[in-house]
């Protein structure tokens, strides 16, 4: 899978099967292949495509998805079932009825010489749903150890049971805006938090930040990139202040979001956090999330491996429970009118 802060590719090889009635995995071989920056820089314009071109940039991404597969299949000597591509999100409006993650599915099996199984998204929202999150149905049956699963990539989602139903949204940008406050200084990313360590708070852009509209709005709700370029930058080029104060505001805020959020789900007993993504590596950040969420939830960042691939082996699963015709979209979770077994098939040819 391709996530919205645009840092790379992640491939994940992994062992799904039943033991007990209960779904098991094996993480066996990961790999993250970083876009250089003419790629990335096509994938972030994709946005202000023509229809013409995104189509053909659909077509050529699934073309080089095909092509990083079949190496990292062939340098690893592996036996595959099929693969299961999340491909890139270029738009999400489901409110407009629709969403689209490039990188064709028959031109990465044509490519690869594997079945795909691919876009997970579209037939949740033509059943009326968000379409996002996704990851859920593996934190319920994966991680259901866990009172709370936090994903901390570009945009910030979190999933939990409440009513024997699986509840999750999308809570705040992520990454998506401290990367784009890095990108100045030239850096993909603040690596462990140290420049906004460095800051100091700007209250004034942290209530502007807390006001924004969707913090008020109901679960179920999801993020896109179109949100975060239309809300979100303007209102960050109306500050004038130092990088370091400026990152250091917005860790502020998406931690605020997130220990608000699960404050009010929290019972009388002490929950705990599973948190990946790459924001778990902040350190800054977690800090800040173990501070604000003290004597009420314990936040727990495991080994690097699940921090780094889950959302990947999630969409494994996602494959998998495709394959196997049972539900992988949780109505609970996206709003739609029902659960459904989603994803289309592509074979070579």
């Amino acid at each position: 899978m391709s996530g919205t802060s645009l840092d790379g590719l992640d491939i994940v090889y992994s062992h799904i099967y039943r033991q007990n009635n209960k779904w098991q995995f094996e993480i066996l071989q990961t790999e993250s292949i970083d876009y250089d920056k003419a790629f990335q820089a096509k994938l972030k314009s994709t946005v202000e495509m023509s229809a013409e071109d995104l189509w053909s940039f659909h077509n050529e991404f699934g073309n080089w998805l095909g092509e990083q597969v079949a190496a990292f299949v062939r340098h690893n000597t592996l036996e595959v079932d099929f693969v299961s591509s999340h491909g890139h999100t270029v738009f999400h409006q489901p409110e407009r009825g629709f969403t689209c993650q490039i990188g064709s599915g028959q031109h990465l099996a044509n490519v690869s010489g594997l079945k795909v199984i691919c876009d997970f998204r579209t037939n949740d929202v033509a059943l009326g749903g968000q379409g996002a999150p996704l990851v859920p149905i593996g934190d319920r049956l994966f991680f259901s150890g866990y009172d709370f699963c936090l994903n901390l990539g570009g945009i910030s989602n979190i999933s939990f049971e409440k009513d024997s139903e699986r509840i999750a949204y999308d809570i705040s940008p992520a990454n998506m805006l401290l990367n784009y406050l890095i990108k100045p200084l030239g850096k993909a990313y603040d690596e462990g938090g140290m420049t906004a360590r460095k800051g100091s708070l700007n209250k004034e852009l942290l209530q502007a930040l807390n006001s924004l509209l969707y913090y008020q709005l109901p679960y179920p709700k999801s993020l896109g990139y179109e949100w975060f370029r239309e809300q979100l930058i303007p209102l960050l080029d109306n500050f004038e202040d130092t990088l370091e104060n400026r990152l250091h505001t917005a860790v502020y805020h998406i931690c605020e979001q997130i220990s608000n959020d699960i404050k009010k789900e929290v019972s009388s007993k002490q929950a705990r956090l599973l948190v990946t993504g790459g924001g778990a590596k902040n350190d800054f950040l977690i800090e800040l999330l173990r501070n604000n969420l003290k004597g009420k939830c314990e936040v727990i960042v495991p080994e690097t491996t699940l921090i780094d691939f889950k959302e990947a082996l999630v969409f494994a699963f996602m494959g998998v429970l495709r394959e196997c015709g049972e539900v992988n979209c949780l109505k609970s979770v996206t709003g739609a009118s029902r659960d459904s077994s989603s994803g289309v098939i592509y074979y070579p040819s």
